[in-house]
């Protein structure tokens, strides 16, 4: 079953493009995290009280619907690898990228586990992965208060370390992307989109001459 999901992948690959379900993984946690992001913003603006609680079991929820996506995402790429693109080319950018790449799961992963920990220490009722699923608080009830301030204590500075470390990514990263499109003009973007139909028109052979070589030997 594997390679014949490998063997489907392989024809967007050969494309530069990423099959539809990286795409699809892209986008959704793209939006999740903007929306978690804003709805965390948003909590901290509510008065102590049951809405606030609510407010954070919302969040705490959909942080374990991330750290699901993130769970299958990772999974996913261990089958099917991303494309090559012009992008790879390019020596340290190239290694700037993997470890932004790097980061952002440290982050898919590390926020919603620090949350989850917050939520199990506070001791409130178990949550629901993204409101459907009974997910369990983490085995803290048995410790000394003394190791459950301190659990505490720690992943409410993990959480508050990586939501800067993702707030400092994100335009990095959408700022990378908007530049090898525009003014590198590689395919870094376009193997990123839903692929168009072309009403029948021939596909155009993909040139491996990196752009600004390929602009020379033309004479631009």
């Amino acid at each position: 079953m594997i390679e014949a999901i490998q063997a489907w992948a392989a024809r967007y690959a050969h494309d530069r493009r990423y099959s539809p379900v990286g795409q699809i993984f892209h986008w959704t946690m793209a939006a999740l995290i903007l929306f978690q992001l804003g709805w965390g913003w948003r909590m901290s603006r509510i008065d102590a009280g049951g809405d606030k609680v609510e407010a954070f079991r919302v969040h705490a929820e959909l942080g374990l619907l991330m750290l699901l996506l993130a769970a299958l995402r990772a999974i996913w790429r261990t089958i099917v690898p991303g494309p090559v693109n012009d992008a790879d080319r390019l020596g340290w950018q190239t290694a700037a990228a993997y470890v932004t790449h790097i980061l952002f799961y440290l982050c898919f992963f590390g926020l919603p586990l620090s949350g989850w920990a917050m939520w199990s220490v506070a001791g409130g009722e178990p949550l629901e992965m993204g409101g459907i699923v009974p997910w369990p608080h983490m085995p803290f009830d048995s410790l000394e208060k003394g190791w459950q301030w301190w659990i505490l204590d720690w992943a409410e500075g993990i959480h508050a370390l990586l939501i800067i470390l993702l707030v400092v990514m994100i335009p990095m990263h959408v700022g990378a992307a908007l530049k090898h499109h525009f003014w590198d003009r590689h395919d870094v973007l376009r193997g990123m989109l839903p692929e168009l139909p072309e009403d029948g028109a021939e596909t155009t052979p993909h040139d491996a001459t990196p752009p600004r070589a390929r602009q020379a030997k033309e004479g631009g």
